[in-house]
């Protein structure tokens, strides 16, 4: 595999001065140098790709000669017109489009939101879709967010319908807004993390059967034959929790979703480590009930 790399400043300024310098195929002819600001310009226009370098500074030549035949210096007025609008090397359906939405993506990962709208505005002005962007930031809230701050994907998804609302330019804001939201959120991948594994085990072990006491039994038969019969109505017990099974005999005891200790998912552990003490009470109580009738 070979990986072009793109040239330095240093470089593209040798390349251009030469074909500036070139009187018989390049442009010594036609006009009078480059000043300093075009230069400059042209240069950080280029990103370090040399065709983009050249196209563009021919297309200023042309400018700058114009219809006389008075040969004159580019300037950066040229260099603007020439490139009609500073982009960024760019390309949207290359390389350097996934090494961008990879940069927001772990940038944001990483509480860093300077660096996240830097690579943001980055792909706006190479001409992305802003909406593209926008259904990432969704992504990255509930993917690296969850409920550590469940306010995180209503941002995000509010920032995209504002986008589709309002369009561009006045919508791009509300989406660097969910960024920086997002970025400065507390992060958690433990809804990921428990999805995949529960995912992982429903391809694994196929169509375990559902317990008997969480059935549905909306027919006299299904009761007869047991859908239903134990299932404890939650609501009805004195703490709101039964304790009861949920997961196939198999996979009894399974734990899939880990909280972290940030943000709302510090109050969650909190909960799940209760319910836990309370069903291991539970099921002791029932066990010495069991013995006891024996």
């Amino acid at each position: 595999m070979l990986v072009l790399e793109p040239l330095s400043e240093d470089q593209i300024g040798r390349i251009v001065e030469h074909a500036l310098e070139d009187r018989e195929r390049g442009l010594g002819n036609v006009v009078d140098g480059i000043d300093k600001k075009a230069m400059a310009a042209l240069v950080a226009f280029s990103g370090g790709d040399a065709r983009r370098a050249l196209n563009t500074l021919e297309q200023a030549a042309i400018l700058a000669k114009g219809g006389g035949k008075k040969v004159r210096t580019i300037t950066l007025s040229d260099i603007e017109k020439a490139s009609q609008r500073r982009m960024l090397r760019y390309d949207r359906a290359g390389e350097e489009h996934y090494n961008i939405i990879s940069a927001i993506h772990k940038s944001m990962r990483g509480s860093d939101p300077d660096a996240a709208l830097y690579w943001f505005t980055r792909m706006l002005e190479g001409g992305e879709d802003p909406l593209y962007i926008a259904r990432r930031v969704v992504r990255f809230a509930a993917e690296d967010i969850g409920i550590a701050d469940s306010h995180a994907l209503q941002v995000a998804i509010a920032a995209t319908e504002a986008y589709r609302f309002l369009g561009t330019p006045e919508g791009e804001l509300a989406i660097a807004q969910a960024i920086v939201y997002c970025a400065t959120a507390p992060k958690s991948n433990s809804v990921y993390t428990a999805y995949s594994n529960a995912r992982r085990d429903a391809r694994q072990y196929g169509e375990l059967p559902v317990p008997l006491h969480i059935r549905n039994a909306p027919t006299s038969l299904m009761k007869e034959l047991g859908y239903g019969r134990g299932y404890i109505y939650d609501h009805e017990t004195e703490d709101r929790f039964s304790g009861q099974e949920h997961l196939p005999d198999k996979l009894r005891g399974t734990v899939y979703y880990h909280p972290t200790g940030f943000g709302y998912e510090k109050l969650v552990g909190e909960r799940l480590k209760w319910w836990s003490e309370q069903k291991r009470k539970i099921h002791e109580e029932k066990k010495d009930k069991e013995n006891t009738s024996d």
